[in-house]
């Protein structure tokens, strides 16, 4: 037996879930599992994820696809299919903060996350012991403002191809809409976020100046607009008069591992879709 995941995304209508459903009992298949949401207030969108398990020798995978590309016609939307149990290829990009690259590596290897990292490219050298003793390929790409574009080139010659999708583990460089375009895949971001928000240098520095109560950690798409992509993951935590600085970043880096771990599980298990600047992030 073999199982497929379908991501249905189209304009909503009735009798879209026996439609889609008969299809899979026309491939002779069985639904494991299945879930839906309409945006009836928001455009009228119909979002599903569908797994069914196959017998291959019967219903080869090209029958597959094929079938759900013609209902991606019939339904003017999109179909996605995708092998279960095939894990994502993921490049991570990394600079001198190595906590969620760490993270990230050590649940891949216990299996917690469905997904290989092809390769991590750093803009300093901290991560590489790290990432070698993972047994993951390490490659340094000084990047500055001055180097962008050589660096963003590097880059996707690294990536390209062989990932799909890229995680920014604290990777301290902002990416241009040339790479992001060139990419053309998703792009992940953590980065902190406090309420209030504090940007710029010293955010812990900052939030503490100003007694903040409640400190978090946001996984969201890469845009070119900085911080601003559609969020996947959020993790909070309730802070005190008793907390430095210290204390903050410390707690600030377990938010950090925690939200990116949860958004690249859901990402890579092929549970969230994109609607406009959100994201519907199934169970």
């Amino acid at each position: 037996m073999e199982n497929a995941i379908v991501m249905v995304r189209c304009p909503d209508r009735k009798g879209l879930i026996a439609r889609i459903t008969g299809l899979v009992s026309w491939l002779d298949g069985n639904i494991v599992t299945a879930d839906q949401y309409t945006t009836a207030l928001e455009g009228g969108f119909f979002y599903m994820r569908l797994e069914f398990c196959f017998q291959p020798a019967l219903t080869g995978w090209d029958r597959v696809e094929s079938a759900f590309a013609a209902l991606a016609v019939e339904l003017q939307g999109e179909c996605q299919v995708h092998r279960s149990g095939v894990p994502l290829r993921v490049g991570i990009l990394v600079s001198k903060q190595t906590h969620c690259l760490a993270d990230v590596l050590f649940r891949q290897s216990l299996g917690e996350l469905p997904l290989t990292v092809a390769v991590v490219v750093g803009n300093h050298p901290d991560g590489r012991a790290l990432t070698q003793h993972y047994g993951v390929p390490f490659v340094q790409v000084p990047a500055t403002r001055e180097n962008r574009a050589e660096a963003e080139a590097q880059i996707l010659r690294q990536v390209s191809g062989t990932t799909d999708c890229l995680v920014l583990a604290r990777y301290m460089q902002v990416l241009t809409g040339d790479f992001l375009q060139a990419y053309g895949r998703d792009v992940i971001n953590i980065h902190h976020s406090f309420l209030p928000s504090f940007k710029g240098a010293r955010p812990y520095e900052q939030a503490w100046e100003r007694g903040v109560k409640v400190i978090g950690a946001t996984a969201h798409f890469v845009t070119e607009d900085l911080d601003e992509g559609p969020i996947i993951e959020q993790q909070v935590q309730r802070i005190s008069h008793r907390d430095d600085a210290e204390t903050l970043k410390r707690k600030g880096r377990t938010l950090e591992q925690v939200a990116l771990a949860a958004a690249l599980e859901a990402y890579a298990r092929r549970r969230v879709f994109r609607h406009g600047i959100r994201t519907i992030v199934f169970d």
